[in-house]
């Protein structure tokens, strides 16, 4: 009679939780091998926002790097034309 009146005060997540325990039991071997495969490859795999990010901070890196000297070369170069030399 305990295991009756258990049964019955079970929430309805437990109950979902064993339904869905008794649709995995039904699942072959090798589909659920599969399934959890995927799911670890999905987890480890890199993400384009990923590479995207990297690619533009690599971007932006060389950018800053080539205003850097362009400005030192373009400032080098004013200096060199002196107005009051002629």
């Amino acid at each position: 009679m305990g295991r009756k009146d258990a049964s019955t005060s079970r929430t309805p997540v437990d109950q979902y939780r064993k339904q869905i325990g008794k649709q995995d039991y039904k699942k072959t071997r090798p589909m659920l091998r599969s399934t959890r495969l995927k799911a670890e490859a999905k987890k480890t795999a890199l993400g384009v926002k990923e590479v995207a990010l990297v690619l533009a901070a690599i971007l932006v890196f060389l950018l800053a790097f080539y205003a850097f000297f362009y400005l030192n070369v373009s400032n080098e170069a004013d200096l060199d034309l002196d107005p009051d030399e002629n």
